[in-house]
This record gives C-alpha cells, structure tokens and sequence, in this order.
C-alpha cells in the first residue's frame, strides 16, 4: 500500500533526517536495508570463466552478500594476497568478485580463514 503523504515541513530533528544514500527523509526512504554478511548464511561459489574477456582467464566468486563493504574489503584482501587485480560487482540478487587468473586454489584456503564457506 502506498502512502499519498509526503512530509513538508516539521520542527522535530527525528523526522528531518536524511538518507545517506538517497538524500530523501528517512519516512519516504526507498532504499534496501544493507545485510549484515556476518549474519547472513551462504555458501560462495568459486568458477573459472574465460568466455566475453579476449581469452583472459578470470577466477569468479558468486553467491556473496550484496553489501559494499563486505565486498570491498573481501576484494582488497584477495587481490593482496593473490597479487593480481579483481574487482567486485553487485548486480542482480547477490555480490560478485572477479579476481584475474586462475586463483581458485589459492582463494579456497583464504575464503576458509574469513569463515566462508566454498565449492566448486
């Protein structure tokens, strides 16, 4: 159900607050609520693909949170200690990280240290 509200005006500091993301006022956000990945349950899915990339090969992680944080500092980490370049992507439902190279061997103990569970 949809309001036909919207707030102009009021004295009360509570209801001036912004979004940090939208700008609107809180009351009319119509941003997603950010996940907590530490309490959100799944199982990354590690994938070699090559396909659409001029015959580069690109290790893939699917299935994370869609959280930027998470995602950031999870890319940061990797792309250290593989020592190539990645990047992460937050299309659809879920989080994806691309990591260049096959590094699935490498990424599976590393995801296993942060409490990620893994396959594939």
């Amino acid at each position: 159900m949809t309001k036909n509200t919207r707030l102009v005006y009021s004295t009360d500091p509570t209801l001036n607050q912004k979004c940090p993301k939208c700008k609107e006022v809180v009351s009319e956000c119509t941003c997603e609520p950010e996940v907590d990945p530490k309490s959100y349950q799944f199982v990354a899915v590690l994938r070699m693909e090559k396909q659409g990339r001029g015959g580069k090969t690109v290790t893939v992680i699917d299935r994370l949170p869609k959280n930027e944080i998470f995602l950031k500092e999870l890319t940061t980490l990797l792309k250290k200690k593989c020592g190539t370049g990645g990047t992460y992507l937050m299309d659809g439902k879920e989080g994806v990280i691309e990591i260049q190279g096959d590094k699935r061997d490498l990424i599976r103990p590393l995801l296993l240290k942060e409490g990620i569970k893994s396959k594939g």
